[in-house]
């Protein structure tokens, strides 16, 4: 286990935000936090962060665990000039900045390192961010909204980037995002957070559940791409299975 919420609640203005929220996120597991805005998946996220503080209950973090994040929301001003290097590097410790160029590769953007980050498209400046969050060689990645301002196409090479990754660094990775159709067939387990946890388990039996439904609508629920999928292969970065040894699609 390298994070946990124990009946974690919070108030903002006297209304109740997070409810007796209990939530686990294991070596290696993704988990992907999903609910109508307002719902109360950024506060989840941010007393992840250790930005906030619940106001009952307990969050419980594994010893040293290291922790990468990628903002949902990133705006560097055209009067403010940075290269993509600079920006990984900032405010990063002196000896793990020789791990840009690394990380830049492993994401396939070394191409971008001497570009003006305000000149990057929105998929570029997706795969800029997560590499930021994976220079300090994190456990655990937290993903705020992980498509913002990306296309459809860019969307599916970017959650096979992020599986990637996953597989082969064994992170856990932890994804708040709205997008349903997709990110419920790239999650090994779906959390629905209606201010309380209206259901938590696989993509399939989320995609059941009635709280679930009763939230997104009979006919979405009935529409989402959601497949048997036992997380042991990887894909590449057009999404297609690479290694499928022991994979079960159904």
């Amino acid at each position: 286990m390298l994070l946990e919420t124990q009946a974690i609640s919070k108030h903002y203005a006297g209304q109740l935000v997070l409810d007796s929220v209990d939530m686990q996120l294991r070596k290696g597991q993704i988990l992907t936090v999903v609910g109508p805005n307002g719902a109360g998946k950024t506060t989840l996220l941010r007393m992840l962060l250790g930005l906030d503080t619940p106001d009952s209950g307990e969050i419980v973090r594994h010893s040293n665990v290291r922790i990468g994040y990628m903002p949902q929301k990133f705006t560097a001003p055209a009067t403010m000039p940075m290269h993509v290097r600079s920006l990984l590097e900032l405010y990063v410790p002196r000896k793990a900045r020789g791990k840009a160029l690394s990380v830049a590769s492993e994401l396939h953007i070394t191409h971008l390192l001497s570009r003006q980050v305000h000149e990057l498209s929105g998929g570029e400046l997706r795969r800029v961010l997560l590499a930021r969050a994976l220079i300090a060689d994190p456990d655990v990645l937290l993903l705020d909204e992980p498509m913002q301002g990306v296309d459809v196409n860019g969307q599916a090479e970017l959650y096979a980037l992020i599986e990637e990754i996953n597989q082969s660094r064994g992170c856990a990775v932890l994804m708040v995002s709205h997008d349903l159709h997709i990110v419920m067939a790239a999650s090994h387990e779906v959390l629905c957070l209606h201010h309380h946890i209206c259901c938590q388990g696989t993509p399939e039996d989320v995609n059941r559940h009635p709280e679930f439904v009763d939230l997104f609508g009979k006919s979405l629920a009935q529409h989402l791409a959601i497949y048997p999928h036992h997380h042991d292969h990887a894909h590449n970065l057009q999404g297609d299975v690479v290694s499928h040894k022991g994979c079960d699609h159904g």
